[in-house]
């Protein structure tokens, strides 16, 4: 019998801080666990302790001068040509070991997919998408995916699907796996003209031997719940079905939010919660229930994250909450005398989060739905799939 699902957590994964200002701040996650409990969704999965990425673990996927310069940082040595020490990446104490942890948390959590008990599990201060084999990147020293998805290659998973839903593109998961057919990479996300890290357009599908496994789904700019769920379903349902991965990773950054300081998506908690229904649907499908989950971006820390991954963490857990279940009101009066603002007051944003399945049409006149027919176009031929059909 599967056991519990898990959910990774130590205290010190909030030791990964950028300093004061900085938008990723670890209060975001000490407010989803607090909300957790609150919700009693503690008591629907295991909470394992994480134990830091070795060097080893890393190096799968970085290089070993990128290792040494991180744990120069942790000293107080910048090195701005591999990202740290930047605006987006301040150095600070004990860096290397704070990255190294919420590696571990991914890893831990891959490895219990694969090998343990529990198919489920989630990682939410995982997601750290943007950091490069030799580089960090936009809030991302470690690529805690990419090293979960390397250890889970190099003990005999044959296939692995990778959906990234935030709203910036998971260039360093693709990139990584860019030349191995072993790896399907889809991101959905906001249009690279107009949002940080600028790369992932329909037409980049992978390295040569790898075509059509690197997928993109750039949507323009104010896409809200309907055409942004209608492009993940008719972009990800079809070509998970036809990778078969033996295990699904999803990343979760919930920066897709209409009221984000850092994109300029439109896409409701109540999106997000049906997106997670979604993606659980498709681990079950088509993954044998294998399902690795983590965070990612998300700076409305106090009214969007804890609510976009408390719904995740309920979804993973087989309990998934209603959209009008009340925000417990301790934890809405600590975010008051936390922060002076007023948390909601329920789980929803009060949005229905509609999905009009592709198989309803084509529609030319729709800019979304021209955004999905040329990913379609792109990649489905390399899958043996019609652009046009379901």
């Amino acid at each position: 019998m599967p056991g519990l699902p898990l959910l990774m957590w130590s205290d010190d994964l909030l030791d990964y801080d950028f300093g004061a200002g900085h938008p990723m701040a670890p209060l975001r996650l000490r407010l989803t666990l607090e909300l957790l409990e609150e919700l009693g969704l503690l008591d629907a999965v295991e909470r394992r302790a994480v134990v830091p990425a070795t060097e080893e673990d890393l190096a799968r996927v970085h290089d070993p001068d990128f290792i040494a310069a991180v744990r120069a940082a942790g000293e107080g040595v910048p090195c701005p040509e591999r990202g740290l020490g930047d605006t987006d990446n301040p150095i600070f104490g004990q860096v290397h070991t704070a990255a190294s942890r919420v590696a571990g948390s991914t890893l831990g959590a891959a490895r219990e997919v694969w090998t343990g008990t529990s198919r489920r599990a989630v990682s939410i201060a995982g997601g750290m998408h943007h950091a490069m084999g030799g580089r960090a990147s936009g809030f991302c020293v470690y690529n805690d995916v990419a090293v979960a998805i390397a250890w889970l290659l190099a003990h005999g998973v044959e296939r692995v699907a990778y959906v990234d839903i935030d709203a910036h593109h998971g260039d360093g998961v693709e990139r990584i796996f860019w030349d191995d057919d072993r790896v399907l990479t889809i991101s959905v996300h906001q249009h690279p003209r107009s949002l940080f890290p600028g790369t992932g357009y329909a037409q980049d599908t992978g390295g040569p031997g790898a075509q059509g496994t690197a997928v993109n789904l750039p949507l323009p700019a104010g896409t809200s719940d309907a055409a942004w769920l209608r492009g993940l379903e008719a972009v990800a349902a079809p070509l998970v079905e036809a990778f078969a991965p033996q295990v699904l990773v999803t990343q979760h950054g919930c920066d897709t939010h209409g009221t984000d300081p850092l994109a300029a998506l439109d896409v409701s908690v109540d999106a997000q919660r049906r997106a997670a229904l979604l993606l659980a649907d498709l681990a079950d499908r088509y993954a044998d229930g294998r399902w690795l989950v983590t965070g990612g971006g998300g700076y409305e820390v106090v009214g969007v994250v804890p609510r976009v991954w408390a719904h995740l963490v309920a979804v993973v857990a087989g309990r998934p909450l209603d959209p009008d279940t009340p925000v417990p009101p301790g934890w809405r009066a600590r975010v008051r005398d936390m922060s002076d603002v007023d948390a909601p007051a329920t789980m929803s944003d009060g949005r229905p989060a509609t999905l009009t399945p592709w198989s309803s049409g084509f529609n030319p006149d729709d800019e979304v739905d021209r955004a999905i027919m040329a990913t379609r176009n792109a990649v489905f031929p390399w899958h043996g799939l019609d652009p046009l059909t379901r």
